[in-house]
């Protein structure tokens, strides 16, 4: 799938999951929980919109091992770097990143991170928001630089009216695990499939030949629109007053 197609998943992902996730302790703030006496309902609308944004950015990092993905050339020579080196640590693309062991870690080590070091966490957020709104086409057309330049001032944006609202980040590591495990869920449904149980080399994916195509009219025309219409309606859903 595209870079666009999986952050729209992602999206869809949280948006449809965190009321029931946040049932979990250790995905929200303790103080919230006590405040409000359930924890189903700990999570507020800006964590809600927050945890949507970055599990959104969080579904590109198994694609770390393309370095002609999307998310490697978010930062330029930086990312390209890195992405070079997950290639070949990973087996090359849709090898590790692209199974289920690699989401519970990186799930784990994001959780750690938000509770140890906090600066860590915060660069982490940016990272995801920045990587968010790459993968939704935000920027000009044709312009790398200005298109760069609005991706910092948006993420500085975003990320500055989450430190407003008070935003806790104890679900960090829930939003990075589910961003992508539905990355390799989508990458499934494609006609290469992924190694989901990694480090067995067996493939998970649809029968009978009948993968989406990456990059072809379906995904594009249908799949796309389709994911948008989702996105706007579980948000309406959650978020409208009763």
């Amino acid at each position: 799938m595209m870079g666009h197609s999986h952050a729209m998943t992602g999206a869809i992902a949280w948006l449809g999951l965190a009321p029931g996730l946040a049932a979990i302790p250790m995905v929200t703030e303790s103080s919230t929980y006590i405040e409000t006496g359930i924890m189903a309902n700990a999570l507020n609308p800006a964590e809600f919109i927050a945890g949507a944004i970055i599990c959104m950015g969080a579904a590109m990092l198994p694609d770390l091992d393309h370095p002609s993905a999307t998310i490697a050339q978010t930062f330029g020579p930086l990312t390209w770097l890195l992405s070079k080196g997950v290639n070949w640590i990973s087996g090359g693309h849709r090898g590790a990143t692209h199974s289920l062991a690699f989401a519970v870690a990186i799930g784990f080590g994001a959780h750690w991170l938000a509770n140890t070091y906090p600066i860590g966490r915060d660069i982490m957020v940016v990272l995801l928001i920045g990587l968010a709104l790459r993968a939704i086409g935000i920027g000009i057309p044709g312009n790398k630089l200005g298109s760069v330049m609005i991706n910092i001032g948006m993420t500085a944006g975003l990320f500055a009216v989450f430190m407003s609202m008070n935003v806790g980040y104890a679900w960090l590591g829930m939003a990075v695990a589910v961003g992508c495990l539905i990355h390799v869920v989508g990458d499934c449904m494609t006609e290469r499939g992924c190694p989901v149980l990694w480090p067995l080399s067996v493939r998970f994916v649809l029968p009978w030949k009948i993968g989406i195509k990456t990059g072809k009219k379906f995904e594009q025309k249908i799949l796309a629109p389709l994911l948008s219409v989702v996105i706007v309606g579980l948000l309406f859903w959650r978020l409208a007053p009763i």
